[in-house]
């Protein structure tokens, strides 16, 4: 069995911003060899997260919107109460998305759906340069 570790690295804007690492990752897949076997997406943090959407303008902006409601940032979070630093409604909505995913590779491809991506949610309160790993297992 091989196992490959790659990184990919994505500069965000933070404040639910979403980006598609599908292209990135299936060129790493093919790097790898793998024809049969998993990719696991991880991201190292705990204001991020990592999920499978339709990667479309309208569905961005529903995300944006429901993550809104559910942990608003204008909330008053206990967080604060320790680090002061304005971003417990990012650690909210990432726990809830979770900091990894991993999906089946059949023919040394992903097996997403027609309209389906992997996309890198950043729900924290500034830029910053996310990595997240791919590990690509299998034969």
């Amino acid at each position: 069995m091989k196992i490959k570790n790659y990184t990919i690295k994505v500069q965000t804007d933070g404040y639910c911003s979403i980006h598609d690492l599908t292209q990135e990752a299936d060129s790493r897949i093919k790097e790898s060899g793998v024809r049969s076997g998993q990719a696991t997406f991880f991201v190292a943090g705990s204001t991020a997260g990592i999920t499978t959407v339709e990667f479309e303008p309208g569905l961005v902006k529903d995300l944006e919107d429901l993550f809104e409601k559910l942990a608003p940032q204008s909330k008053h979070y206990h967080h604060e109460e320790t680090w002061h630093d304005g971003n417990g409604f990012s650690h909210v909505r990432a726990s809830m998305v979770k900091p990894s995913l991993t999906v089946p590779l059949i023919d040394g491809k992903l097996t997403l759906g027609m309209w389906q991506q992997v996309v890198l949610i950043d729900f924290d309160n500034t830029s910053r340069t996310r990595q997240i790993i791919l590990q690509v297992m299998g034969e």
